[in-house]
């Protein structure tokens, strides 16, 4: 099997660790890219390795919560060669003011080879966002944001405008009489409720197709071979800045190369990461101090 067969995984089955209806994504996706079948780990609790309701808080990186799932779920079919997770990251994007982000991966790991691939998306293009509201009005308004009732929403209670799920914490909000109600019982409980995105996977069709692309990456990574061993997966592993400044000639924060990495025989290949060969004068740290 090499990543330029057709479909290096023909009739091999892989063991999907989720709870969320993921596999109606990443099951066509891997299916038609690398041929494995996805099956699923089917009554495993995946919630407890974290949840976005804060009443489970995940432990490690998002990379290791899909490594632990994957670890179960390879302990529920312990013949699986092939063992398949995803996991989401939400918060505000690190660059641009009073945007969101989200971050997706979709890890593949087959024991057989020793191999361990991860398929990544991330885009500002998400619902995550939450309101504290104090009457019907507010939260309808943060609803209608949200893009609901197509995605869900989350109610849970609020104590010095913080939220509170150990007080009230209400998932599945999918209707307008759900979320009215619901809605009434948390402020006369609390006098202010936390309102937010629900952003597991089967609630929220943004995510969703957010996890399908971090799907198809995966299947990209698996094809990009490296030159040397022919090992999957050789991709980017590190940005180097340093492209010059076209005034001045030092070097700026400006990326010039791109370095890609073979994880089985370290093998390591650089490429300019635009066809610019000098940065703008305003990006310099000597011309702009």
């Amino acid at each position: 099997m090499t990543p330029n067969d057709a479909r290096p995984y023909q009739n091999t089955v892989a063991v999907l660790t989720t709870m969320h209806c993921k596999e109606r994504v990443i099951g066509p996706v891997l299916e038609q890219g690398l041929g494995l079948r996805v099956a699923l780990a089917i009554g495993l609790d995946t919630d407890r390795f974290g949840t976005f309701s804060r009443d489970i808080e995940r432990t490690g990186s998002q990379l290791d919560a899909a490594r632990a799932k994957i670890a179960t779920g390879f302990e529920y079919a312990p013949y699986a060669r092939v063992g398949i997770a995803s996991e989401g990251s939400f918060g505000p994007h690190p660059y641009i003011p009073f945007l969101a982000l989200g971050r997706e991966l979709v890890v593949l790991i087959d024991r057989e080879r020793g191999l361990e691939l991860t398929g990544h998306f991330a885009s500002p293009e998400t619902n995550y966002g939450h309101a504290i509201v104090s009457d019907l009005e507010a939260a309808i308004a943060f609803a209608a944001r949200s893009k609901f009732p197509e995605h869900g929403l989350v109610v849970m209670g609020c104590v010095d405008e913080k939220p509170a799920p150990g007080l009230a914490l209400i998932k599945d909000v999918d209707d307008p009489a759900t979320l009215e109600r619901v809605i009434g019982q948390v402020l006369a409980k609390c006098g202010a409720a936390f309102v937010e995105a629900d952003m597991r996977a089967h609630r929220n069709p943004t995510r969703m197709r957010a996890i399908e692309t971090a799907a198809s990456d995966l299947v990209r990574r698996f094809r990009s071979q490296c030159p040397a061993c022919a090992h999957p997966g050789f991709d980017v592993t590190e940005r180097i800045p340093g492209l010059p400044c076209e005034c001045c000639g030092e070097p700026t924060h400006v990326i010039r190369a791109e370095a890609l990495t073979c994880q089985a025989c370290d093998y390591r290949q650089e490429r300019p990461a635009t066809s610019a060969v000098t940065a703008d004068p305003g990006r310099c740290g000597s011309c702009n101090p």
